[in-house]
């Protein structure tokens, strides 16, 4: 994909870019919304910008490619970017986007790096660019057309039909095309963006999972209300929104389903691993098996702050005791009740079948511990597949 002079020269300068990526990536943002601040306002993750980390996600990003480019200059980390791909089509992002980023992201570059960015280093940078940016636009054009919209037309009004409260700051979210036109189908894992009209006037974007099964005759997703410290963060403006106006009979705008990270159709043993709200999507991967009869082992494995905290608790139960060979296993820090684990999630006891496919999803460092466990209980490394929520993206490699 780059030619042998652009990857030298990419290998030479990603040092220096990679050290002052973090100064780049600020002054990009401040040019690009100052530049066009309905992007701030409408697209863009507010709490995420002020947080940081959506910073932190572009600079990640571009060095991740950047450096696999080098490595491995014929191919491209299409797992990285099929994960952009799905997250950017939930949010409606389209071709015409992409030369704005560009524009304000060079413009960055220069003013940071000064004298430093010769006209051979810009071009070379520019191609980079372009080859992400190609790659990603490619990717988007086809998944909108899997889905039959027009490019960046994603957003459909769909009514709440039954809220219920979960937990103390969970809330699960009955929807149904307002329409009545079928709801698009999906797979189990997916998930659907939901844009909300806050009070100041911004449509802001977030991201949930699909909790039921595709064969389920109603969409629920289940929200967590974000409260600000603990995520290292501001609270939650979609959480917070939607848990205290949302009710029965009101409607939200939701996008189709996207996500890659899917429950693969197979008779090969399951395991699914889950903390906090990451239970969400495993749900529905469960609800799935159960539907479809799934006769190989299903093991279900979840850590939580405590038994009140655990999202749909009495669903992870009632959905394993349905299949004809699986197992339940709560962890949680405080409050464990007989028979749950305390502290974090634990494998040492937990029996893995051969030819396990396991997939997992919540906090980086929670899937980190247990792909870690998982691979030196011999799962290879190919079977384990994880969700990597908020603007981490980039960091997911399998």
């Amino acid at each position: 994909m780059l030619s042998e002079k652009s990857t030298a020269t990419v290998r030479a300068t990603l040092p220096a870019v990679g050290a002052a990526i973090g100064e780049i990536t600020e002054l990009f943002y401040a040019k690009l919304f100052a530049a066009h601040p309905e992007l701030l306002r409408d697209l863009f993750n507010r709490g995420n910008q002020s947080a940081g980390l959506q910073k932190q996600a572009l600079a990640g990003s571009i060095a991740a490619f950047a450096t696999h480019l080098v490595a491995h200059p014929d191919t491209r980390p299409d797992v990285m970017l099929g994960r952009i791909a799905h997250k950017h089509a939930s949010l409606g992002v389209t071709r015409e986007q992409y030369p704005v980023v560009h524009r304000h992201l060079c413009e960055a570059i220069a003013e940071i790096l000064g004298e430093a960015v010769t006209p051979e280093v810009a071009a070379v940078w520019d191609e980079v660019y372009w080859l992400m940016a190609n790659a990603l636009i490619t990717l988007e054009e086809r998944l909108y057309a899997e889905r039959r919209v027009v490019a960046g037309d994603v957003w459909r009004p769909w009514t709440v039909t039954c809220r219920t409260e979960e937990t103390a700051d969970c809330a699960t979210f009955r929807i149904a095309p307002a329409d009545g036109a079928p709801a698009p189908a999906f797979k189990p894992g997916q998930y659907v963006s939901v844009q909300v009209e806050l009070p100041d006037g911004a449509r802001q974007i977030r991201q949930y999972s699909l909790s039921t099964s595709p064969g389920s005759p109603v969409r629920a997703i289940t929200v967590k209300r974000v409260h600000g410290p603990a995520a290292a963060g501001p609270d939650g403006e979609v959480s917070h929104h939607l848990h205290a106006r949302v009710r029965t009979g009101d409607t939200l705008r939701v996008s189709a389903p996207y996500g890659d990270l899917v429950l693969r159709d197979s008779t090969a043993p399951v395991l699914l691993a889950s903390a906090g709200i990451g239970c969400t999507p495993m749900l529905s991967m469960l609800e799935h098996l159960a539907d479809t009869g799934h006769r190989a082992p299903v093991t279900v494995l979840h850590a939580d702050r405590s038994p009140a905290d655990h999202p749909m608790r009495a669903d992870h139960r009632a959905l394993t005791h349905k299949l004809a060979d699986a197992s339940a296993r709560f962890w949680y820090e405080e409050s464990a009740e007989p028979g749950d684990g305390t502290g974090r999630l634990d494998l040492t006891s937990v029996p893995v079948a051969p030819g396990t496919r396991a997939y997992l999803c919540g906090p980086l460092p929670f899937m980190r511990s247990v792909r870690e466990q998982l691979l030196a209980k011999g799962v290879p490394a190919a079977d384990i597949h994880y969700e990597v929520f908020g603007p981490d993206l980039w960091l997911a490699s399998a």
